[in-house]
């Protein structure tokens, strides 16, 4: 039997005191109360032991003596004993309490995991690798853009609905509309020829943004990844081989490509990309084409003599292809559960 049961036991059954309402029958809490009320019972101003000192003046001066220190050794006893009983089950209820509150953190560890990457940086990261291996450099440039080097730079007309402010999330600085988070990485192939001399062969992976609302397909903010040729005697065929050679790289030799004509402000031709899914329908993977005239003439370079490709894939829409995921959210929503199976 636990001290504060027997203990609870006596207080009630000796001195008859209640229980105190609302805590349970011969707790830890109840047996500290009943304590409580017995050192007042026992040493209070009404308690037998104040009522005998009390009456020690009746008496004479040596019976008053000598009642007097009987009368206090057995009051000291009675609080030490008091004292005594109250530590112990202060410190059986700390026990109790510390056992309740134990957090034993091996019981959570299943056992040691190692942290691995984000499936989207595992698709950049490969991407890099494929197109270093090709000899590619990789360019980076600001996420914040000025409107020339988003736009203008890039042949886009002042009348292009990209331009909209629905299409694109501009920032309040400077001018109005003159800053903005760039909608796509072709700005660094503008600054890739403000500050490099030809031959160009570089990619361009970061995120981007657009004022989109996010379902299976789209996300405001998302990755691409663009790559920039600049060279002389380049072709639309060397466009095609290095698609088809990087196709055949990251999914596989199996999986089928086309390309159908399109339009970009910035290639001349343009076109686009798709790759057949397993079920047989057809996914738009890139933009591509000839890097036009007029964006060459911008980055200081003669088209007469210099001519190039250029073509941009949705990062994140290649981690969809590559797994098998449906939807594009997944990938955003930092399930474990999900994100562990890459």
């Amino acid at each position: 039997m636990k001290i504060h049961e027997y203990q609870g036991k006596t207080i009630l059954d000796d001195y008859q005191i209640s229980i105190p309402k609302g805590i349970p029958a011969f707790s830890i809490e109840e047996a500290l109360k009943a304590y409580n009320t017995l050192d007042s019972e026992l040493l209070g101003k009404k308690s037998v032991i104040t009522l005998a000192k009390k009456n020690l003046s009746d008496l004479d001066a040596d019976e008053r003596r000598s009642k007097g220190k009987q009368i206090n050794e057995i009051r000291d006893q009675i609080k030490d004993l008091i004292a005594s009983k109250r530590t112990a089950l202060v410190e059986e209820h700390q026990s109790v309490q510390l056992e309740n509150e134990r957090l034993d953190l091996t019981e959570l560890d299943s056992g040691f995991r190692l942290g691995h990457h984000h499936v989207i940086t595992q698709t950049w990261e490969r991407l890099e690798d494929l197109f270093v291996g090709m000899g590619y450099t990789v360019s980076e440039g600001p996420e914040i853009e000025d409107e020339w080097h988003n736009f203008g730079a890039l042949n886009f007309p002042l009348s292009h609905p990209a331009r909209d402010m629905y299409d694109t999330l501009y920032v309040d600085y400077g001018e109005p509309q003159s800053t903005l988070l760039r909608t796509h990485t072709s700005p660094v192939q503008r600054r890739v020829m403000e500050n490099q001399e030809p031959p160009i062969y570089s990619i361009m992976p970061g995120r981007v943004f657009r004022s989109d609302t996010a379902d299976a397909t789209h996300m405001p903010v998302f990755h691409q990844i663009e790559a920039l040729v600049v060279d002389r005697g380049i072709t639309f065929a060397d466009l095609a081989g290095t698609l088809e050679s990087f196709t055949s790289a990251y999914f596989g030799e199996e999986f089928v490509t086309r390309l159908r004509p399109s339009y970009f402000p910035f290639t001349e031709p343009s076109a686009e990309f798709d790759i057949r899914r397993p079920d047989g329908t057809w996914l738009e993977l890139a933009g591509c084409g000839m890097v036009h005239p007029n964006v060459l003439r911008a980055g200081g370079l003669d088209p007469e003599e210099w001519s190039g490709f250029a073509f941009g894939f949705g990062l994140d829409r290649l981690a969809l292809m590559r797994h098998g995921i449906d939807d594009l959210r997944e990938l955003f929503r930092n399930d474990y559960r999900f994100l562990s199976q890459f």
